[in-house]
């Protein structure tokens, strides 16, 4: 796991080599690993400061057996480019892959790293940029682990809201015989399966909670969370805009898994955060490629 609590909670700690001292804001201080793995480029500058124009920073939260350089060696940098103070982590792995353990356990893990960030930057929220599972997960921190003050605004990037109808299945890199060791398969596709005990808890509170913004951007060609309206989110036009991108670029023809390379997707997001208040733009017109 990218993160790890270090033991001394009430004690205070100390300032480690690789780890951060959570101090002030915190309930009781405490060190978190924020050694990364393989950081894309533009993210995990732990001494990133957000400006008066930027005054959030971004959290990078990526997909199922994805790993934060995989999924945002492309957006990463763009955002860095604009100004943004930008962050990434890896979290959920089981049996050494990415983001495939429990949903809910890897919620707890983002817990610790966006207190980091904020202890880091000396700033109260941030905003989350997710895709798929990554886009769905910062909805139980934010929902149900108290999280929802320290989020500004939640952008998901074909996020699996609702689930999916289909199979989420493995790369093929993996092999069965490292499937197995998941049991029948990993617990974070079961949970992302559609009417899953896990999405039944997530939503029983309703799609959104009071105070962050949610930005959805899907596309009508996911073949992995379908149908991609399922992606979308109940909410009003103040706090949720739901976009889908062949609605304004009819011959974008990005699927799930290359969605994060989108960009046009680059776009909306720019938009999504540029926002001081409330969802993206629904009248925002990306340029099309």
């Amino acid at each position: 796991m990218v993160l790890s609590l270090v033991a001394g909670f009430l004690a205070g700690g100390s300032l480690l080599g690789g780890s951060l001292l959570l101090g002030a804001g915190a309930a009781s201080a405490s060190t978190v690993d924020v050694t990364p793995g393989v950081s894309p480029p533009g993210a995990n500058d732990w001494a990133c400061k957000p400006g008066k124009d930027h005054p959030y920073p971004v959290v990078l939260v990526p997909g199922t057996f994805e790993s934060m350089v995989k999924n945002w060696s492309t957006l990463s940098p763009v955002l860095k480019s604009q100004g943004y103070c930008v962050f990434a982590l890896d979290y959920g792995q089981a049996n050494g892959i990415d983001a495939s353990g429990p949903v809910a356990d890897s919620a707890r893990e983002l817990a610790p790293f966006i207190d980091a960030v904020l202890a880091a930057t000396g700033v109260r929220q941030v905003d989350i940029v997710g895709h798929s599972q990554g886009g769905m997960m910062p909805r139980y921190y934010m929902g149900f682990l108290g999280g929802a003050k320290k989020v500004h605004h939640l952008v998901g990037i074909s996020p699996s809201n609702h689930g999916t109808e289909g199979l989420i299945l493995p790369p093929p890199e993996y092999a069965p015989s490292e499937m197995q060791l998941f049991g029948p398969f990993c617990q974070a596709c079961l949970d992302q399966e559609a009417g899953s005990a896990f999405l039944t808890e997530l939503n029983s509170i309703g799609d959104t909670v009071r105070g962050p913004s949610y930005t959805v951007i899907s596309t009508r060609l996911d073949e992995v969370v379908t149908p991609y309206q399922s992606q979308f989110l109940a909410g009003g036009a103040q706090q949720v805009t739901n976009i889908t991108l062949q609605d304004a670029c009819p011959l974008d023809v990005f699927e799930h898994d290359q969605t994060p390379n989108d960009p046009v997707v680059h776009q909306w997001v720019s938009n999504a955060l540029s926002q001081a208040d409330g969802p993206a733009d629904p009248g925002f017109r990306p340029r099309c490629l």
